[in-house]
């Protein structure tokens, strides 16, 4: 199973616990099994049972195709937040043929940002979700960019988990912080490189207001800059800003330099110390992640994952289809060889005759000694596992089930196909049914006795 980090492991559990709610109970014996096997609390054996669900239906891939989508999303996000902080400032300072209002100049770099900055803080105050509409364009594009159907299951399953834990809104900050951080960067570069490239003249310009107001409103923003050793004009500089006799060059670096340093000061490192505490936040919320146990879709796990005693008699509905055997089990945790047969009558001698490190497991003609087995194979899984059937029954999906899942339990697994006892013959449709089914599975199948494979483990 592919490594997952701590908050992978709980979204699929908590997409799992979702599809079970809308759509009933999945077929879930071997994954109960395994995850019982496996030891440990309520919430580890809850995970592992989630885990191992997730990867036989597809939701482990269909994850790994989202978050690839997701990244895409974000990449694309990334790019247009660059290209909308160049374009604000190409649009605020032009080609440089006609002179720059400043104050104009200035409302148009940090207006929008800092209105939709103050709505974001009282949002986040007041409501907890403002920002949202950033964060489902987020999810959109993901889900877009992954094209798998079974990956729009776990968008919902994440808002769900997050917003259970009030995780959602420092997740959604991070996001809008960090993407205006990049349009205030981007717009902040391109207003260098423009003046460091152009000549550009700077004025202001107001029917209502004078200078006294501009000198006033010059001073208020510069003074965390001329805290921070950034110079700004002085007042008889903004009074003569239109006279075209005054030093100009003095003038037009000053409201360069002071632009730049209003942009940097009240652009920029506000988004940043903002996106920088969305994610420490965020960052520590997510290490405390755990399962909710009293959930409804949990808190029913409890008895068939720690149960108190051994429940008999109860049968799940078979899956629609068989899934593809793939074993658990590596070479080197396996050992030893064993047979076993599958619902065998009285027509056939058995055991034959067995080689001395081959173990026989006898019939499986019960519930209960099925899950012996299987609960000894979780522990001591074979090297080596041959499986005897009786092709004049018909391979019912109980039967291909059960061969799935002992085959699962052990490194390398054989079928063996019985012959007719004497004087019975096999019916040709019913044997090319087997062949199809276990081609299916992906099992060898041979209708002698592998018993030299069994002991030697080649032909």
């Amino acid at each position: 199973m592919t490594e997952l980090t701590p908050l992978q492991n709980l979204w699929l559990t908590e997409t799992v616990r979702l599809r079970e709610e809308h759509a009933g109970p999945l077929d879930d014996l071997e994954a109960n099994r395994l995850a019982r096997a496996a030891g440990g609390d309520l919430p580890g054996r809850i995970q592992r049972r989630a885990l191992w669900l997730a990867e036989r239906d597809g939701l482990t891939s269909a994850l790994k195709h989202w978050l690839q989508g997701a990244r895409l999303a974000l990449l694309l996000m990334v790019l247009l937040a660059c290209v909308t902080g160049a374009g604000m400032a190409f649009s605020t300072l032009g080609d440089g043929t006609r002179a720059v209002n400043i104050f104009w100049a200035l409302g148009t770099l940090l207006g929008v940002n800092l209105i939709l900055l103050l709505s974001w803080l009282f949002g986040l105050l007041f409501a907890g979700e403002h920002g949202a509409a950033l964060g489902r364009l987020w999810l959109w594009l993901s889900e877009k960019f992954a094209r798998d159907a079974k990956a729009a299951q776990l968008p919902p399953a994440l808002l769900v988990l997050l917003q259970r834990h009030k995780l959602n809104r420092w997740a959604i900050g991070t996001l809008v912080n960090g993407l205006w951080l990049l349009i205030m960067l981007s717009a902040l570069s391109m207003l260098v490189l423009m003046m460091a490239a152009r000549r550009y003249d700077f004025i202001w310009e107001s029917t209502l207001f004078g200078a006294d107001f501009f000198s006033a409103l010059t001073d208020a923003l510069a003074v965390i800059p001329n805290a921070l050793g950034l110079s700004a004009p002085r007042v008889d500089m903004i009074r003569v800003t239109l006279d075209t006799d005054y030093n100009r060059e003095l003038v037009r670096q000053s409201w360069a330099i002071w632009l730049v340093g209003a942009v940097l000061i009240y652009g920029v490192l506000p988004r940043l110390a903002l996106m920088l505490f969305c994610r420490w936040r965020w960052k520590r919320g997510r290490d405390r992640l755990r399962l909710d146990l009293n959930l409804p879709g949990y808190a029913q796990l409890r008895e068939r994952l720690m149960p108190t005693s051994e429940r008999l008699g109860i049968t799940d509905p078979e899956p629609a289809q068989l899934h593809r055997v793939e074993s658990t089990v590596g070479e080197h945790a396996s050992d030893g060889a064993l047979l076993v047969a599958i619902e065998l009558d009285d027509q056939h001698l058995w055991p034959p005759t067995l080689p001395k490190n081959v173990s026989n497991a006898g019939i499986l003609d019960s519930r209960e000694s099925r899950n012996k087995l299987l609960e000894q194979l979780s522990r001591f899984p074979p090297a080596r596992l041959a499986i005897a059937c009786d092709p004049r029954r018909s391979p019912d999906r109980g039967s291909l089930a059960l061969i799935a899942e002992l085959a699962r339990n052990a490194a390398a697994t054989r079928v063996w196909l019985l012959q007719a006892p004497p004087g019975q013959g096999l019916d040709a449709e019913r044997l090319g049914d087997w062949h199809i089914a276990l081609q299916q599975l992906e099992l060898p199948f041979a209708d002698c006795a592998p018993l030299n494979w069994l002991e030697h483990g080649h032909d």
